[in-house]
């Protein structure tokens, strides 16, 4: 096979595996690089949820506001550590942007439009690679206090106006009967029963990458410093002074696509939301569904046996050390949700989530050269998006059609903002 049909993939978490696959499913010769192995950051220790009803972007109108509120609040929902405050705010500047109705609406259609095309592009990518028992449908359940009563409504509204099915549930008793035990201060409940979780995302991803191995795919530990391309050829350039060629190359390194994007003399606004987490042992507690604390920023999931309670949005970047007394700040409010979680025993973990300004990701050909297609900035997303951003990337390389106007994710759609 030569070197043109050749593709080199930059990063082996859920994206890049799930890209490769793709690739290799149209008959290219691929290779898949990363400096620390398949799904070592975010794609392990994520919830494990498949959400195609989060359609709504993280800047809505009047959220700017209350950026005041994220740098003295350490441990709320959405923080900004001081010390990363200064270098934030040329993205703060397009999120604030972002958060304008007119662009709420587009966003929020365009995102729609995606979810649509990743949920059937899931189910393409289970019957292909046979990976349906790493999945449960047990549904989501949306819960809300009295005081954030109208802002769930509101929400959900807009989520039915772009098809998201779901029940509502008023009254502690309806909610008792999708998850029994939670506390009386629940008054409102919103289930999707067709939502869909990994039984545990790290062993979801473990299996497609063994499946690409198994078609004669290659994964190879290796640190990528910088790209560079010409009118044939795209290279990726190892630290250990070693360049690789293929005839395309796929960005997909996750928070990390930024640095290397500007090596190509892009600028990508890519911001790290850093998630938090703790994964606790088998308790009492039977978890029978996914649960989301909209106004408390988190989630509770089971990850096989265990209970995982994680979320929250700190724009931290990449150099500042993990701030744990996020992850314990979520769990203490997730004993009092729920109580009966276990005292004991939970694992910490925090990993980095690349976010772009207006919550879409970056799926399309570089500015830079039409043989570099970016994969990145899906934020909480990745797992969910992953199939549909593989077929994507698939067709553009391959030279078809894309099944989805890729006009609102083109990486290079930020440039006119000054």
């Amino acid at each position: 096979m030569g070197e043109a049909d050749r593709v080199l993939v930059i990063g082996a978490g859920i994206v890049g595996i799930s890209a490769a696959l793709a690739l290799q499913a149209r008959g290219r010769a691929v290779t898949v690089l990363d400096r620390a192995g398949v799904a070592a950051g975010a794609s392990a220790g994520n919830a494990g949820a498949f959400a195609f009803a989060d359609i709504l972007p993280l800047a809505s109108p009047g959220i700017i506001a209350r950026a005041p509120r994220w740098l003295l609040d350490p441990l709320g929902p959405l923080s900004i550590p001081p010390r990363h405050a200064l270098a934030i705010l040329p993205w703060l500047m397009r999120f604030w942007r972002a958060s304008w109705r007119d662009r709420v609406e587009a966003s929020t259609r365009a995102q729609a439009a995606l979810m649509t095309h990743c949920a059937a592009a899931l189910d393409r990518q289970l019957a292909d690679t046979g990976a349906g028992h790493l999945i449960r449908a047990e549904g989501q359940l949306a819960l809300y206090e009295p005081a954030a009563r109208a802002a769930g409504e509101a929400d959900w509204a807009m989520r039915a106006a772009h098809s998201v099915v779901a029940e509502r549930l008023d009254g502690a008793a309806a909610i008792a009967e999708v998850q029994p035990g939670l506390a009386q201060r629940f008054t409102l409940g919103f289930f999707t029963p067709g939502w869909r979780n990994a039984t545990d995302p790290l062993a979801f991803a473990e299996w497609l990458a063994q499946v690409f191995r198994d078609r004669g795919g290659r994964i190879e530990r290796a640190e990528v410093r910088g790209l560079s391309a010409d009118a044939e050829v795209a290279t990726a350039h190892l630290a250990d002074g070693a360049a690789r060629r293929a005839g395309h190359l796929v960005l997909a390194a996750g928070a990390f696509s930024h640095l290397l994007a500007k090596s190509l003399g892009e600028r990508l606004p890519l911001e790290t939301e850093r998630g938090y987490n703790v994964t606790l042992p088998p308790g009492e507690v039977e978890l029978r569904t996914h649960l989301t604390f909209p106004s408390h920023g988190f989630v509770m999931t089971r990850i096989g046996s265990r209970i995982r309670v994680g979320g929250a949005v700190e724009l931290g970047g990449l150099k500042l050390p993990p701030n744990h007394a996020r992850g314990d700040a979520m769990l203490g409010k997730a004993r009092s949700f729920l109580p009966g979680l276990p005292g004991t025993g939970g694992a910490r973990w925090m990993g980095f989530r690349p976010s772009l300004p207006d919550s879409l990701p970056a799926i399309g050909r570089s500015a830079a050269s039409p043989r570099v297609i970016h994969a990145c900035g899906h934020g909480h997303l990745g797992l969910t998006q992953a199939a549909g951003t593989a077929e994507l990337v698939a067709d553009l390389v391959c030279g078809g059609t894309p099944a989805l106007d890729l006009a609102p994710f083109r990486p290079d759609r930020f440039a006119r903002f000054p």
